[in-house]
């Protein structure tokens, strides 16, 4: 099936169109929920009308938008991406396959493909995911839903710096910035806090809200 045969089909189980390169966001969601379901392809250029608008290339498009997604998924996907030609017109085709190793998240979540649609993977189906992969998930490695860096104790950071260098040769400095400290103890995704770093390191009212499901 050539490109206008499957933009004329329009979207399905394994098919996304974005209208723009400038939907990064919409695009990344994709690549998550077709990493987690049958794999698919995103072609970028087309609307949701199906037709064909193109998308403007520069000399760094491709690797901008491939080094975009590696950045932001977990686990780090690397999608075949082309640039096509319809209609006289760029398309970016995204071609993404099933991953292995599952729940596979963009930025904050991880996604599924149901229909044409992307849905938003519940914690129960990332457990039921991760148990079909072989691989396990924690509760306390996920990201904490409605937490952020603000929810974290600056000083219970730099006292557990100062005991785990005296007692475990733990090397990190204590001045280091935050965000950074979390990263290197793998206690964040994608710059947001997990469940563990709120409940180590969150204030009182913040591990409650956790620990209650507030």
């Amino acid at each position: 099936m050539n490109l206008k045969e499957v933009v004329l089909h329009g979207e399905s189980e394994t098919v996304e169109f974005k209208e723009s390169l400038q939907l990064k966001d919409e695009i990344g969601e994709s690549i998550s929920s077709f990493s987690n379901s049958k794999g698919g392809v995103i072609l970028t250029g087309i609307s949701d009308k199906r037709e064909i608008r193109g998308v403007q290339i520069g000399r760094k498009t491709v690797t901008d938008l491939a080094e975009y997604i590696k950045r932001n998924t977990d686990p780090q996907i690397f999608p075949e991406i082309k640039v096509c030609e319809a209609d006289n017109r760029k398309i970016v085709s995204i071609r993404v396959k099933e991953l292995s190793e599952k729940p596979v998240f963009f930025k904050s979540y991880a996604y599924k493909r149901v229909g044409d649609t992307n849905q938003r993977i519940s914690s129960s189906e990332m457990r039921r995911l991760a148990k079909e992969s072989g691989g396990k998930t924690y509760w306390g490695e996920q990201i904490c839903e409605g937490a952020s860096l603000k929810d974290i104790n600056e000083e219970k950071i730099r006292w557990f710096l100062k005991e785990a260098r005296d007692e475990r040769n733990l090397n990190i400095p204590i001045d280091t910035p935050v965000d950074e400290v979390l990263m290197r103890l793998n206690a964040s995704r994608n710059g947001r806090p997990t469940n563990a770093s709120i409940l180590l390191f969150g204030g009182l009212y913040s591990s409650l809200c956790i620990l209650l499901n507030l």
